[in-house]
This record gives C-alpha cells, structure tokens and sequence, in this order.
C-alpha cells in the first residue's frame, strides 16, 4: 500500500519536485538557441577540419603509436566535390538566366 505518514508524502513530493527541475532544466539548456548553435558549429567545424586537413582519429592504447594521441591520415583530394559543386552553380545560373528571357 501506499505510504499514508504526511511526512513520508511531503518528502516523495520534495522529492519529485527537485528531479523534476532538474530534468526541466537539463532540457532547457539542451535546446536553448546558445546551446544547438555552440553545437552546430562544432559540427561544422570538426567537418571542415576533416575535409581539408584530413581526416583524425584517436589511437587507442595497444595500437601502433602512442595511447591517446592524435593520427592524422593523409590529406583527402577535394577537387572532385569542388568541380561538381562549380559545375551545379553554373547549371543552377544558367536556368535561372533562361527562364528570366523567357519571361521578359
């Protein structure tokens, strides 16, 4: 049965209530506009980082170099994604153009 001592129900109360602001809390702080654009550009960062100056990862202890440093892997070549990007710009530029005759 449930407790029925008021005591015991005003602490599971307090109780609740201080976990309750807690994890109100933590969720306010998880989606506040500071936190998600703190995190966005971290991602954005750690995406360039890779792209340009290659790819990282961390050696774990056992493997070949020393525990917990950084390796770096050589370099990826980025002028295919750049060429496909120019050559979408240009289509993308190009229709536009086109249908603005068009209409004129």
């Amino acid at each position: 049965m449930a407790d029925t001592d008021p005591d015991a129900l005003e602490r599971e109360i307090e109780r609740t209530r201080v976990e309750l602001a807690r994890t109100v809390d933590a969720i306010a702080d998880r989606v506040s506009p500071k936190r998600v654009a703190e995190r966005s550009v971290a991602k954005v960062k750690a995406n360039a980082e890779r792209l340009v100056g290659g790819q990282h990862r961390q050696v774990r202890p056992g493997e070949e170099g020393q525990a917990g440093v950084w390796e770096e892997y050589p370099p990826r070549d980025i002028s295919p994604v750049l060429m496909v990007v120019g050559a979408a710009l240009v289509v993308g530029a190009a229709v536009l153009l086109l249908r603005r005759r068009r209409r004129s």
